[in-house]
């Protein structure tokens, strides 16, 4: 067998990654093509694996433009044992200065799926032997259209105050049901979207919005329109029965601004919340399985 040759790409090359055809076509992720003209990926961070040749290994990591934090792992796949995936990525990271977070994008019931098992595998599989360590899953979900559960009437909704109002409601909510983008904000920011999501959603206070019982906020969400699609960045509930109204609140709120589609995004062992998505008309769209350095 000819010897296997590890290598991160050179400029003018870049189409050397595509050719390793794309074992999870149906994955939405950002293309390749798309990431280096972005400025998120560079040839420089992207490595191979090829034989004879030909590309039996890809990894690509990420980082936009003026992020703080360092690169994730964005794109990994392997025509090859895993023991070679290893081996590309010790090589990657000695380069890149130590272990970096891994997040692998996969389609949303994956683990139903036994050719997608089989394909996830090899890379999941050589994750681990580089010294990544499995940490959890989270699902995006996508609404695009449909009735929505009527309102219970126990609730009322208005507008956020100011900063501050959203600043207290935030330090009572001690695990937010949604945050979507949360990856993108640590590593970009280096913000925790769950404590401090107002470092990293700059809208209008007056875009949140709060649930009230009886006067009482008891819930808190952050539509927001204007980010690169429609989503809800932030949704937490001091209370789960508030869960549901709430989440049918902000997807009006985004669908009245003149939203098609509707992204949010929660972790897998999350099932109340996972529930209320889909009694929502959200269906899920995609998994992500994070692997992070062992010492981190």
């Amino acid at each position: 067998m000819a010897d296997l040759v590890i290598r991160p790409l050179v400029a003018g090359e870049e189409e050397l990654f595509d050719s390793m055809p794309d074992p999870l076509p149906h994955v939405r992720q950002v293309g390749y093509a798309d990431g280096l003209a972005g400025g998120g990926f560079r040839p420089e961070r992207t490595w191979v694996a090829l034989r004879a040749g030909r590309v039996v290994g890809r990894a690509a990591w990420a980082l936009p433009p003026g992020s703080v934090g360092d690169p994730w792992l964005n794109r990994f796949d392997l025509a090859t044992a895993p023991q070679d995936g290893a081996a590309l990525l010790r090589a990657a990271h000695e380069a890149l200065g130590g272990p970096k977070v891994y997040h692998a994008a996969l389609p949303a019931y994956w683990r139903r799926q036994p050719q997608v098992r089989d394909v996830v595998a090899a890379p999941m599989a050589a994750a681990r032997l580089a010294g990544l360590v499995e940490q959890g899953e989270r699902l995006r979900c996508s609404w695009t259209g449909g009735a929505l559960p009527a309102a219970t009437g126990r609730y009322t909704f208005r507008p956020a105050t100011d900063a501050a109002e959203i600043t207290s409601l935030v330090a009572r909510i001690a695990a937010p049901d949604l945050l979507t983008g949360a990856e993108t904000a640590r590593a970009v920011a280096g913000v925790d979207l769950a404590t401090d999501p107002l470092s990293w959603l700059r809208g209008s206070a007056r875009e949140w919005r709060v649930a009230l019982d009886g006067g009482e906020p008891v819930g808190l969400a952050a539509p927001a329109s204007r980010a690169c699609f429609p989503m809800i960045a932030y949704l937490g509930v001091r209370a789960p029965a508030v869960r549901a109204d709430l989440l049918a609140e902000v997807v009006r709120t985004l669908s009245g601004e003149g939203a098609y589609e509707v992204i949010a995004d929660v972790d897998a062992d999350r099932v109340g919340v996972l529930a209320d998505l889909e009694r929502a008309g959200f269906r899920r769209i995609r998994a992500r399985v994070s692997f992070t350095p062992a010492d981190a």
